[in-house]
């Protein structure tokens, strides 16, 4: 998911460069989204994962 969010993050930047201001929105908010989606789903698979060995 960090590397759609990256992808997002470029195809942002790229756009910005050229002048495409919605273009450039649109894929900055897609890459905030899938960032945060992706940094909750590694937090619950360390939780999880650490509450599952049983230390």
């Amino acid at each position: 998911m960090f590397g759609w969010a990256i992808t997002f993050l470029l195809v942002a930047l790229i756009a910005a460069a050229f002048g495409f201001g919605a273009v450039a929105g649109t894929a900055m908010s897609a890459a905030q989204i899938v960032f945060v989606v992706a940094l909750i789903a590694f937090v619950i698979s360390a939780v999880m994962g650490y509450r599952g060995r049983g230390i």
